[in-house]
């Protein structure tokens, strides 16, 4: 078996064996936190947990077969999985619409958990096909077909989630149309994640923003975006931490879940350097210098939840740096 990243440029490492015998491909897909606070729809990075993991095979019978492993209840039906839809548009594009495969799903990330679920999926499915398929589509042209899953999940083409976990580590969304994406450095940091168990839709996330936004604010939000990468740029843990402020979306998101003033107020106290939702949530994230900071908020954000007597999971984990890591079987 060969592993692989996908930011890696894929063929040059394959022999004319390998790249002429690849009947099966296995991916494991990164959680994403999208946002990073000040950064809506423009700034996003993987995590090491959890993942998904998606393997794609040849058969014999044309079209696209969908399978999934776990117990979610998503759709298999390639016209309405977010996977699928990704996948279709590579395929198209390609010339290959008959060609036959089996995508076999199996999640560990929640769907509306607010990490980046839908993007796992749609990310993950034309990973595996621009190497079984031997492709060489580009990162961006990846980030490309992956968006029109994103687009079936929430109404809206956003690459927040999808470019990190393609690229792996941190990345800026510079533009959509065209697509300008740029990677980051990624901070030597620890995130704590808690998912309190309930769902908000992308979809009804975005529904009750603001249209219009005060000058003033913007100018705010401005100054934290441009702190916020100047502080990745010189890893700048104090400069992150002042940085990691919204005073445009998490004001009338953080209504939708429970808890998050709390979380927030306990974590800092704990020594994080700052957080705040996770994409459209229900997940809190927070970033520590040290693991035993990251452990401290951890314990915090339990004592909230279990305090309300609300389930919840919560994650220690780093940003991941590889992206999508790809087995050829």
């Amino acid at each position: 078996m060969l592993f692989i990243n996908s930011h890696t440029k894929i063929f040059s490492p394959l022999s004319n064996e390998q790249s002429g015998d690849i009947q099966s491909v296995l991916v494991r897909t990164p959680a994403t936190v999208a946002n990073m606070v000040c950064g809506f729809d423009i700034l996003g990075f993987a995590v090491e947990e959890p993942y998904d993991t998606m393997q794609l095979n040849k058969t014999n019978q044309k079209g696209l077969t969908i399978i999934h492993e776990d117990n979610y209840g998503l759709s298999c039906d390639p016209s309405q999985n977010v996977a699928g839809v990704a996948l279709l548009s590579l395929l198209e594009e390609a010339n290959l619409k008959n060609t036959g495969l089996e995508l076999r799903i199996h999640k560990q990330i929640k769907p509306g958990s607010g990490v980046g679920s839908s993007a796992a999926s749609a990310a993950g499915a034309v990973v595996a096909a621009n190497v079984l398929l031997q492709r060489n589509y580009q990162n961006d042209d990846l980030v490309r077909f992956a968006m029109n899953g994103e687009k079936l999940a929430s109404g809206v083409k956003h690459a927040d989630n999808i470019a990190p976990c393609i690229y792996g580590g941190v990345t800026l969304i510079r533009s959509i149309f065209p697509l300008d994406i740029i990677s980051l450095p990624s901070p030597d940091l620890f995130v704590t994640i808690v998912h309190p168990q309930i769902e908000v839709r992308t979809s009804d996330a975005r529904s009750i923003l603001k249209q219009n936004v005060q000058l003033r604010d913007a100018i705010r939000q401005w100054g934290n975006i441009g702190g916020l990468v100047a502080g990745l740029m010189k890893s700048d843990h104090a400069l992150i931490g002042r940085s990691l402020e919204d005073v445009l979306i998490e004001p009338v998101r953080s209504i939708l879940i429970p808890g998050f003033d709390a979380v927030k107020k306990k974590s800092k106290e704990a020594g994080a350097l700052g957080g705040g939702i996770s994409g459209s949530g229900p997940s809190i994230f927070m970033l520590s210098s040290e693991y035993q900071t990251a452990l401290h908020v951890e314990q915090e954000m339990k004592a909230i939840y279990s305090a309300m007597s609300l389930d919840h999971h919560t994650y220690v984990t780093r940003i991941c740096s590889k992206g999508i890591r790809v087995t050829i079987q």
